[in-house]
């Protein structure tokens, strides 16, 4: 892995970011001792992820899954994240918790991220104002304009939660998005990704590729 720092985080850019490099990172976790929390990403591009995972044997009864974020639809919704990650481990004994507005969060132990090339994480949007950002929260999110591939509100963990982890791992994919990751990192603009950088005081490790 490739280092840098920026003023508060440590991150590091994997050698390797194909799915089986990220499956590895994550198993890594969870075959450490005790109970694990992840907050892991929606949408389509962990599910393959999901995939092998789900089919290793893992110990999977001391593993919590909760959405970074999800869209307010029903829970049958064919564009619920929440159906198609409990889903996923369906075979497995891992406990799903739900996203819910006023829920309490652990302290995970690792939180999952993609980015939009736009620079929004989980459903933090670019021209959304900071606020109720002070404390730990699932908040409720609406993209402006609507995406017409996704035209829902949303719930999110906060900035404060999704830094308040052990570590950070960020999935991206494509060059546009590598240009954003490293104005993010270099504090050029004030995107969410950038927030993110500024706030977090855990590890981050970055899992890049051109496709």
């Amino acid at each position: 892995m490739n280092e840098v720092k920026n003023m508060t985080a440590s991150i590091c850019w994997a050698a390797k970011a194909d799915v089986n490099a990220v499956a590895d990172h994550v198993g890594a976790i969870i075959c450490r001792p005790g109970n694990h929390w992840f907050a892991v990403p929606g949408g389509k591009t962990p599910l393959p992820i999901f995939d092998i995972l789900s089919r290793r044997t893992l110990p999977w009864g001391m593993v919590s899954l909760m959405l970074t974020d999800d869209r307010i639809v029903p829970p049958n919704h064919p564009a619920s994240n929440q159906g198609k990650l409990e889903a996923a481990f369906d075979a497995t004994p891992a406990h799903i918790a739900k996203l819910e507005v006023g829920s309490p969060l652990p302290i995970f132990d690792l939180v999952w991220l993609g980015m939009g090339a736009d620079g929004h994480i989980a459903s933090l949007f670019p021209n959304m104002k900071p606020t109720s950002q002070c404390s730990p929260a699932v908040i409720h999110t609406c993209p402006d304009p609507l995406p017409p591939e996704a035209p829902f509100e949303r719930r999110s963990l906060n900035l404060a939660a999704l830094t308040q982890a052990k570590e950070i791992m960020l999935v991206v994919r494509g060059c546009d998005k590598k240009r954003v990751l490293d104005a993010a990192i270099a504090g050029e603009n004030d995107l969410p990704i950038t927030r993110l950088f500024a706030a977090a005081r855990c590890p981050i490790t970055i899992f890049w590729s051109r496709t």
